[in-house]
């Protein structure tokens, strides 16, 4: 269903999207004319580097004011549309790749490609941005990508060297057994998650979650089945929680308290787990992600790279204060000052070492994360996800129980997409 369609169904009433909308809808000038913007994202770890940049925009425009707030995921996306419904959205908002295109293609979202320095962006980062008609409905904020990361002292234990770029999954497989038999812990961790899990998989393989044209699934090609099986099948080993475990604990929970060895991780969570972990630093170290060792096509290597931009409405009263603001956030000095806090990769080229340098004062290398650009894969989407993804995931876990087979699963995951994306791309 689309956004317009949603949003006129009776469940979202006028009255429940002004009452949602409260807290999410851009303030205003104040008499002595003084602009006041609202800044709204969703994850608190990064409200102090967010709060640095929108410092420095009024350092130079003391005129405007910049209001950082922080809401929950889940609650941040019932807010935005309920605003988006009634036309109050807050003047900035983080825009994720898994909304954009239902935000961007159903007019809720500002044109910013007259504000986007492009050169400076990677042609991912600027996908990340785009809607359908490959207009930029926001400025590229950052780019991530997933890495391994690994306990030492179980590998120590084991007697297994650290995974470094020549792994493959093999050693992954070999590894995890030779951990559990060494400590009866859990080697690698797979559980059922599409970014941090098996979209990895099927990309060093060969194969695709989606066509290239990104109308339809792609679960049916061989080089996808043969990620998919891998994956799913890694659950099979007594080393492997069953998603029954992962229903309960998530595998950084896990990991962290040392029930596991292995699991995949994005470069946005590392310097939080550092700082709410004290007692594992040291511990653990992060690698790039093993390869397929006999890969359908191409080399074997793959990481799923995402990427958030900043967005505003398409109907903001202070549309030129704020087009400023985040021609600000895009630039090489907004982007440095995230950098700089930790907050995340820019998406800005060349500035990667910014973030990398955070990390100085502790014992790991995530350098990792920023070789795995080389050969990153774009997070998967198009316009119909919205209407797809849980399906797909709940039909994944059907295979994991024995529910589905493989094969039945898969194309049933193929027709769920396939009929979905019908109604955009038909």
């Amino acid at each position: 269903m689309s956004l317009m369609r949603r949003l006129a169904c009776a469940a979202l009433s006028v009255c429940l999207a002004a009452g949602l909308a409260t807290g999410l809808t851009g303030c205003g000038e104040s008499s002595d004319g003084t602009v006041n913007l609202t800044f709204q994202i969703w994850d608190v770890a990064q409200r102090d580097g967010m709060q640095a940049m929108c410092d420095a925009y009024t350092a130079e425009h003391p005129n405007v004011k910049i209001e950082v707030q922080v809401t929950s995921w889940n609650e941040y996306w019932t807010k935005l549309e309920a605003a988006a419904m009634s036309n109050k959205m807050p003047d900035i908002f983080w825009m994720h790749t898994n909304e954009i295109l239902k935000y961007a293609d159903n007019g809720k979202l500002a044109d910013c490609s007259d504000i986007v320095e492009t050169e400076h962006f990677s042609d991912i980062s600027l996908a990340n941005a785009s809607g359908s008609d490959g207009k930029l409905y926001g400025v590229p904020k950052d780019k991530d990508t997933v890495g391994l990361v690994y306990n030492k002292e179980m590998f120590d234990q084991a007697g297994v060297a650290y995974p470094d770029e020549t792994w493959t999954w093999d050693d992954l497989v070999s590894a995890s057994q030779a951990i559990y038999d060494a400590t009866g812990k859990y080697g690698y961790m797979a559980y059922g998650d599409d970014q941090l899990g098996y979209w990895n998989f099927v990309y060093q393989a060969g194969g695709s979650i989606l066509t290239e044209d990104n109308t339809r699934a792609n679960f049916t090609d061989p080089a996808t089945q043969k990620g998919m099986e891998f994956y799913i099948g890694l659950q099979s080993h007594d080393w492997c929680p069953d998603q029954n475990y992962f229903a309960e604990t998530a595998p950084g929970a896990a990991f962290f308290s040392e029930k596991g060895a292995m699991f995949f991780e994005g470069n946005w969570n590392i310097l939080t787990e550092l700082q709410n972990y004290p007692d594992m630093v040291g511990k653990w170290d992060v690698a790039v992600l093993p390869a397929c060792p006999d890969p359908v096509s191409g080399d074997g290597r793959a990481t799923i790279s995402n990427g958030l931009s900043y967005a505003t409405g398409a109907n903001n009263k202070h549309m030129d204060i704020v087009k400023d603001v985040l021609k600000f956030f895009g630039s090489e000095e907004g982007q440095r000052i995230q950098g700089e806090s930790g907050a995340a990769i820019p998406a800005y080229e060349g500035l990667e070492e910014t973030w990398v340098g955070v990390f100085d004062e502790y014992p790991i290398d995530v350098q990792c994360f920023i070789d795995m650009f080389d050969y990153s894969v774009q997070s998967v989407n198009n316009a119909a996800r919205p209407e797809w993804k849980s399906k797909v995931s709940d039909t994944l876990l059907k295979i994991y129980s024995g529910e589905l087979d493989l094969s039945t699963g898969l194309q049933t995951m193929q027709e769920i997409v396939d009929e979905a994306s019908a109604e955009y791309y038909e």
